[in-house]
């Protein structure tokens, strides 16, 4: 069955791929292949751009063996949105759907990150939506990598565009993991017991399987190292998490690249640093307790989208 994806070729040459982009024109979609620590995407919006992105990826070597190999893919216009599926080798169950920024600045401008928040659910992927990923995109991979003698357990996250177009999801990518920050926000809305769930699927023991959600929302908003996601200082004091999380049952403050120094206090040692989550009755209430969070947190060195939600919000 074919999975709806946009149209992409893979190129290990850079004039190849140059003359590929030049028949298709822009704006283009130039990835590298590989793991690149969510950086490894570039939006073109016009040819030179493209070409730029090509020789940093082939030539300059500038994400090392991740970029020795490059996606040239159609540029879909939409909303971006992401879909977890739990799968047992065999059987998938829907986890909830969540959206997130990549972009680094307010309004979605900037370079590409590895996320600066997101939220859950996605408003983007009704119900009618999350079926059609299910039987249009979910179990067509997990029945086909089966049928290929590779059954697939884990954690299946399709990156999703909602295409303007058609209205529908195309597959943008595929990971096989939690997500991050989207897993903050499904963690803080997951009322099932996550290790019984794991270990049902570790045992192809799924079917059957139903996982039950709070009703309301969640939202998380990062904080990052000034500087990121290009060079940014290292062992920079944060302080008030204790009280912030004190003060609302609410929210949750989830560590990505903190640290304690020799004389026991937080610093950072990473770019994306905090992951400030808060859940609500709906989105416009996670989104007032999370940034309510964020602003009591004393970290001069860090700083953060202030619109994290606002395409669901708007």
């Amino acid at each position: 069955m074919f999975t709806p994806c946009s149209k992409y070729q893979t190129f290990t040459e850079a004039a190849a791929a140059k003359k590929y982009i030049s028949e298709q024109g822009a704006p283009i979609v130039v990835k590298a292949d590989g793991l690149a620590a969510g950086k490894g995407v570039v939006v073109a919006m016009s040819l030179d751009e493209a070409y730029q992105a090509v020789d940093s990826m082939l030539v300059n070597s500038v994400f090392g063996a991740a970029g020795n190999r490059i996606v040239v893919e159609e540029f879909l216009e939409g909303e971006e949105a992401s879909f977890f599926a739990l799968v047992d080798g065999e059987n998938a169950v829907a986890l909830e759907s969540a959206q997130d920024h990549k972009r680094v600045g307010d309004g979605d401008t900037g370079p590409n990150t590895g996320g600066m928040g997101a939220y859950s659910p996605a408003p983007v992927l009704t119900k009618e939506l999350e079926n059609f990923v299910m039987s249009s995109i979910i179990l067509p991979t997990v029945k086909g990598m089966a049928e290929e003698g590779c059954k697939f357990v884990g954690v299946l996250y399709a990156g999703l565009m909602i295409e303007k177009k058609s209205g529908l999801p195309k597959l943008i990518e595929y990971n096989v993991r939690f997500g991050d920050p989207e897993c903050q926000v499904l963690m803080m809305r997951l009322e099932s017991d996550l290790a019984q769930v794991l270990l049902a699927a570790c045992k192809g023991k799924l079917k059957g399987v139903s996982l039950n959600w709070s009703p309301g929302s969640a939202m998380v908003v990062v904080m990052a190292s000034k500087g990121y996601p290009g060079s940014y200082k290292k062992g920079t004091l944060i302080s008030n998490l204790e009280k912030v999380e004190k003060a609302a049952h609410s929210v949750k403050i989830f560590h990505a690249g903190t640290a304690l120094d020799s004389g026991g206090n937080l610093v950072s040692v990473g770019g994306r640093v905090l992951g400030v989550t808060a859940k609500g009755d709906n989105l416009r209430q996670a989104r007032d307790r999370a940034y309510q969070a964020v602003e009591k947190i004393n970290w001069p060195e860090g700083f953060y989208r202030q619109d994290i939600g606002w395409r669901a919000l708007s």
